[in-house]
């Protein structure tokens, strides 16, 4: 994912003797993935918003720093697994583990320590469900996705994508204390959104997947096929971001605006599915939407649901 908060830079560039570079307060920042942290902590908000009933604001507060939390550990410990990898990647052979600025023990320790903090504080200070649902994350994020299924098969980000889907639910649940399957649709919402996103990157980095070994569906499909199944996958995702008006805690608004934010998204996905040999320039349009529309889609839910644009639960 990019980052668009720069890194915080400390006494520039100190080196060793031996020529290794010290870490600076950038790189252990970096560890955190701030990019994904804020989708994280963004899509958790919503779902706080989005649920029925009230919430003391203290410990909404405190079930944010902790999805916060909890997804800085979930991708500190990716770093830690995947530095022989990124090292082969032209988009991830400067991150701060893979380059040797820090070492991965150092990695593999924070992410276990903000782990434990960030399940423990949603435990005591929020509530169990919460609590069991950011631990399923990190655990689903780290031990299935990062360690098992990102390096044996190219449904890699299909099945991988729930543990970045279930944010929303932990807001949700930071509120009710339950799982409903209204908060199961902001699930489905990230779910459908996750493949279109990640192989529109895939495609014109696949030769970064290729050197690194990685079963990213371009590589091991091929990019004709990727381009249908993107083309198919925008198509899902369609009538998936109408269930939140199913369930009824969104009015027509939502509704309205979602049928219009997907219709563009179908559009960027049919561009690449008709091109021949020109589809990086038509993945980097639809990578570069996917972004702005699932920010948009939740934007908007959590403004209907909370009755600013008219309706509210």
């Amino acid at each position: 994912m990019p980052q668009s908060i720069a890194d915080i830079e400390v006494m520039g560039d100190v080196s060793l003797e031996e020529g290794r570079t010290v870490a600076t307060v950038g790189d252990y920042y970096s560890l955190l993935k701030p990019g994904v942290m804020r989708l994280s902590i963004f899509t958790a908000v919503i779902g706080l918003v989005a649920a029925p009933g009230s919430i003391d604001p203290v410990i909404a507060l405190a079930a944010i720093l902790a999805i916060a939390v909890g997804a800085g550990a979930s991708a500190s410990l990716n770093m830690w697994y995947d530095a022989d990898i990124d090292t082969k990647m032209e988009r991830t052979k400067d991150r701060a583990v893979a380059a040797g600025r820090i070492p991965a023990s150092e990695a593999l320790t924070l992410g276990l320590v903000l782990s434990f903090l960030s399940i423990f504080s949603m435990a005591f200070m929020v509530n169990f469900v919460a609590a069991a649902l950011l631990a399923l994350t990190i655990g689903y994020y780290v031990l299935f996705y990062t360690m098992w299924l990102k390096r044996k098969t190219p449904q890699n980000i299909v099945i991988g994508g729930a543990a970045g889907a279930l944010p929303p639910m932990i807001g949700w649940a930071a509120v009710t204390g339950d799982v409903s399957f209204a908060s199961l649709s902001l699930f489905a919402i990230i779910f459908m959104w996750t493949p279109p996103h990640f192989w529109a990157l895939s495609l014109y980095r696949a030769g970064d997947y290729e050197a690194a070994g990685i079963p990213m569906m371009p590589v091991v499909a091929g990019k004709k096929s990727t381009r249908l199944q993107i083309f198919v996958y925008a198509l899902l995702l369609a009538p998936t971001a109408l269930l939140p008006l199913a369930f009824g805690f969104v009015g027509p608004i939502y509704g309205v605006l979602t049928v219009i934010l997907s219709a563009i998204f179908i559009y960027y996905a049919f561009n690449i599915w008709r091109m021949r040999g020109e589809e990086d320039a038509a993945a980097k349009k639809l990578f570069g939407y996917s972004i702005f529309y699932l920010f948009a889609e939740f934007l908007i839910l959590g403004l209907d649901a909370s009755g600013i644009l008219g309706f509210g639960v």
